[in-house]
């Protein structure tokens, strides 16, 4: 489990089909092979590490839903090691599993702060609410607006001076993880797309969750 707040951004030494080595530094600190690492917001296995990279197997279903197939050597990355329980929370409840990717339609900058805005499958917009939080290439956000399937959140200095989004452009493709709990939910509430539930969203309305 992860947490949305990078470590650092680390960089692309090589990668093929199967496997990824990346160039780091602070997540190699007590790092031990099995560890996971999210990358990009991907949760990665270490298979092999030294003391200035790490190496990881890439699955076939990670190069199928993410953006894995965008990047090249020299790349930057996003990184965060799996979080420790006595550890603070500082983001939301990421598991780095990848729910599909995004295109960047701008990232403009609006002095001290940039607005990014991003279209994404519309399959997945449901599970985004206004206020509510966003993996953004592993990044914690919290969500500026959302309508229909596109969505903008804003990017504080500290996000863009520690992690790879300032160097977004148009068209760029992003790894999105949408919010776990509101997968839950809709599991819970529905049993093969039928409700199962008496919970409805007039009821919530009128208790005052909406």
């Amino acid at each position: 489990m992860f947490t949305g707040i990078i470590e650092e951004t680390g960089k692309i030494k090589s990668l093929n089909s199967n496997s990824v080595t990346i160039l780091a530094d602070k997540v190699l600190k007590d790092v031990k092979i099995g560890d996971s690492i999210a990358v990009n917001g991907i949760c990665l296995t270490v298979t092999s590490f030294d003391n200035t990279s790490f190496s990881a197997d890439v699955s076939n279903e990670t190069i199928k839903v993410t953006n894995f197939n965008y990047l090249k050597t020299g790349s930057l990355v996003n990184l965060e090691r799996a979080m420790k329980l006595e550890d603070r929370f500082g983001g939301h409840i990421v598991s780095g599993h990848i729910d599909c990717t995004a295109t960047v339609l701008y990232n403009k900058n609006l002095n001290d702060f940039n607005e990014l805005t991003i279209k994404l499958n519309e399959n997945f917009s449901k599970y985004i609410v206004k206020k509510g939080s966003i993996c953004i290439n592993g990044v914690s956000l919290t969500v500026n607006s959302i309508e229909d399937n596109v969505l903008s959140v804003m990017l504080i200095p500290q996000t863009l001076s520690n992690t790879n989004l300032l160097s977004l452009n148009v068209n760029d493709t992003v790894n999105i993880e949408t919010d776990i709990l509101a997968k839950y939910t809709e599991k819970l509430l529905k049993t093969n797309g039928e409700k199962s539930s008496n919970i409805t969203e007039e009821l919530l309305v009128q208790n005052g969750f909406m």
